[in-house]
């Protein structure tokens, strides 16, 4: 509201002023944004809804969900409420983005929104979208059974010790690197990593299983079980969104150390030199990476950068000492890169491998944890010194003391390595030969504690 003075003017009078009251124009308030329903359903039942789900499925005016599901839905409405009004359908694609920015703008014009889904919205599913663009607490989440756990019903089998991994866009490496070390997992595939392609990544590792299961259509009146060995998932065809279902041996993990379960191998490293035959003088004496691999000091999760990885030996028994450490094997030799493949290959080692030279190789790499530096000079050191983490080692080994007391001037700590060998001459009697001396620099102190 607002007033208006108004002056009246007679001659020879004093101006006599009245005020009156109109009212202001005022814009209407936007209204209350709608409630977002979102209803897992198993197949196309519609039937077995619980209360919440039909009421949120009979109170929707605008009703999201892909063709064969809305279908179903405007059927069952029909049946319940025959000569009712149907709510707006709107067929929902493979953008789920695009789908939870369309039920947002919805949603804000005061229309009650319902979403159409398969089993548990919140487990892998559009809940997490969604929350980018609608407040939490205009999001009703109506849950059925999700996939992973229909595929351990399926099988009689308890899920609270599975590991869950999806590979909807997400990167099937990551995938396995889970699944190897899990004694039961389930795997979420999709068109671009379908459950032949999981199953070549676990046969390239070396897995062993006792139970393998693809779970495919659940809740359909085609759902299919079907139990497989380990190369028959790695060379069939099957639908590209099912459920793996996946057991180790004895309930052992999936993937240890070259297909054998840690449980059942000694703690030990240094493996000998012949494990990693190079033929060119690439692999560190096995007496040489013993020790490497103890002043690392190697934490059970993380980031190792093995610079200039040459055989990749070292990364390689990390990988096996602490399968928890994301490890990245550096080397600019393409035949020496290769090399590290098949080695990791050989043990079940998860490595990646980064083909180019350090520091420029390492650029898009996360920061590390723990760097082992067998070769690369003083600048790839600092280079490197610049990148780690607070709290975290750098090893580099040195067949050359200058070089050697260099990096000790940056690191802190420097030893040398002195092995001599033993060998059977023909009358019976031993002797040791020396080899090449290695030094070894290693900081900083972890904790403030020499390693």
């Amino acid at each position: 509201m607002h007033r208006v003075r108004r002056a009246v003017h007679q001659p020879g009078t004093v101006t006599t002023v009245t005020t009156s009251t109109v009212p202001a124009s005022e814009p209407n308030p936007p209204p209350a944004p709608g409630i977002v329903s979102v209803v897992g359903v198993n197949g196309d039942r519609f039937d077995a809804l619980g209360v919440d789900g039909r009421r949120a499925l009979a109170e929707a005016g605008d009703l999201f969900g892909n063709r064969r599901r809305l279908e179903a839905a405007n059927a069952w409405l029909v049946d319940g409420h025959p000569g009712g009004s149907l709510p707006r359908t709107v067929e929902i694609g493979a953008d789920v983005d695009d789908t939870c920015r369309r039920a947002a703008a919805s949603a804000s014009t005061g229309a009650s929104v319902c979403l159409l889904v398969g089993g548990d919205p919140g487990f892998f599913g559009i809940v997490r979208s969604l929350l980018r663009v609608v407040d939490r607490r205009n999001l009703r989440v109506i849950p059925a059974p999700s996939p992973v756990s229909l595929a351990f019903a399926r099988l009689g089998l308890p899920w609270d010790d599975a590991a869950v991994v999806a590979v909807s866009g997400g990167s099937l490496a990551d995938a396995v690197r889970t699944i190897r070390l899990a004694r039961k997992a389930a795997v979420l595939t999709a068109p671009g990593s379908p459950p032949e392609a999981v199953g070549r990544a676990l046969v390239a590792a070396r897995a062993s299983v006792d139970l393998v299961a693809v779970c495919s259509r659940l809740g359909l009146d085609d759902e299919s079980i079907t139990m497989v060995g380990l190369d028959q998932l790695a060379s069939g065809a099957w639908d590209p969104s099912s459920v793996v279902v996946l057991v180790g041996p004895a309930g052992r993990p999936i993937a240890g150390w070259g297909g054998v379960d840690h449980g059942d191998r000694p703690l030990a490293w240094g493996l000998p030199d012949d494990a990693f035959g190079g033929g060119d003088g690439m692999v560190p004496k096995a007496e040489a990476r013993a020790v490497v691999l103890g002043k690392l000091a190697l934490p059970p999760v993380g980031v190792l950068w093995d610079v200039g990885a040459g055989s990749g030996s070292v990364a390689v028994e990390a990988a096996s000492l602490c399968p928890g450490l994301t490890i990245f094997a550096i080397e600019s030799r393409d035949d020496r890169a290769a090399r590290i493949t098949q080695h990791a290959a050989r043990y079940g080692a998860d490595i990646r491998v980064v083909h180019g030279e350090a520091p420029g190789a390492c650029d898009g790499l996360p920061d590390p944890d723990r760097v082992f530096m067998g070769g690369g000079g003083l600048d790839v050191l600092d280079a490197t010194l610049a990148r780690l983490r607070p709290g975290g080692r750098v090893v580099a080994a040195f067949t050359a003391v200058d070089r050697a007391s260099s990096a000790a001037d940056r690191l802190g700590n420097l030893t040398q390595l002195g092995v001599g060998r033993g060998r059977v001459l023909a009358n019976g009697s031993w002797i040791l030969t020396a080899e090449d001396p290695v030094f070894v620099a290693w900081g900083p102190d972890v904790g403030g504690r020499p390693g």
